[in-house]
């Protein structure tokens, strides 16, 4: 299909390492500002959204350099020892993939101050979410233009994104807990405003990058886009089931109401995981409608050549993030 690269053993492995990275970094992004949200909420709930909030900054700064190698791999053609040379390896850093790489560590670093439990420690926190999310507008589709309004809604996208999900997991130890439902319900609340706005930008972002209805029908772009809004859907159809019904009936005390909350959570959680997926392999396969007509294949030849380009900064496959590969005689 057109605008669709071809994928191997590498692009699976690039594919799952971004997923996982994807899940890293919105929980760490998410975990601070809903600890700063929910200040008040019981100890254990604070202290469970400050474990996976720590846990996964550092797990995202790890995929992060496995994403390095994986990388270098990818445009060398060498498979692992592509990964592993430092040629190579220094070609992928000088790519916007690097520059990007040096605010979510910044950022990652940042988010481990949630750790203390005053004031100072939050704020830190939130900081490096921030800075988490802007890494994130150095490379890839937010690249393209216009640069600032792309940036800024995938920037807004993320953010409220990470809440919800960073959420997930002290949300349902909450429903267990006595006085929880307050947590629930409040939370449910601030999501009537976070979601449209993660929603909306989202769709701004999306319709600039397909550039036409057509698209989305015949493009490899635009179908993974249109599985991931399909997912989507369904994820919001289970969380205003949560909010409507579940919620009101935890707050009422109906017997029951705790055990299918947790239930419908858990099902929220592996639904994020089928959107992380499709992200991953929206940004590591497909090019943008948009840039298209900006593709230009080359005849492979030998020895190998690779070529740094801040220009085109990743206008194909967004994978490649700038770097592309040739061979000469």
């Amino acid at each position: 299909m057109e605008g669709g690269a071809s994928i191997d053993s590498w692009t699976i492995i690039a594919i799952l390492a971004k997923a996982a990275g994807y899940a890293a970094t919105l929980l760490a992004m998410g975990g601070p500002m809903f600890i700063t949200a929910f200040r008040k909420a019981p100890a254990d709930v604070l202290n469970l959204a400050r474990r996976v909030a720590v846990t996964a900054a550092l797990i995202g700064i790890a995929i992060l350099a496995m994403r390095f190698g994986i990388r270098a791999a990818r445009i060398s053609g060498m498979g692992l020892v592509g990964a592993t040379d430092p040629m190579m390896l220094g070609f992928v850093w000088d790519s916007p993939l690097g520059t990007a790489a040096i605010w979510h560590l910044a950022g990652g670093v940042l988010v481990l101050a949630i750790l203390s439990p005053r004031p100072i420690g939050r704020a830190v926190a939130v900081v490096g979410a921030v800075l988490i999310a802007f890494s994130y507008t150095r490379v890839g589709h937010a690249l393209s233009d216009p640069h600032l309004l792309l940036a800024a809604c995938l920037m807004l996208h993320l953010l409220m994104a990470a809440v919800w999900i960073a959420a997930l997991a002290p949300l349902r130890r909450a429903a267990a807990t006595p006085g929880g439902a307050a947590i629930l319900h409040d939370f449910g609340i601030m999501a009537s405003v976070t979601v449209p706005i993660m929603i909306v930008v989202g769709i701004v972002f999306a319709w600039i990058m397909a550039g036409s209805v057509a698209a989305l029908i015949g493009t490899a772009y635009g179908l993974t886009l249109l599985i991931k809004i399909a997912v989507v859907s369904i994820l919001l159809s289970l969380a205003a089931l949560n909010k409507w019904r579940l919620v009101p009936a935890l707050v009422a005390g109906t017997s029951g109401a705790a055990t299918a909350l947790r239930r419908a959570i858990v099902i929220e959680i592996g639904i994020v995981a089928l959107i992380l997926l499709a992200t991953a392999t929206l940004t590591t396969v497909t090019t943008p409608p948009v840039h298209l007509s900006e593709q230009r294949v080359e005849t492979p030849r030998s020895p190998l050549e690779v070529l740094v380009s801040p220009v085109q900064r990743d206008r194909n496959v967004s994978d490649m993030t700038g770097v592309s590969v040739r061979r000469i005689a």
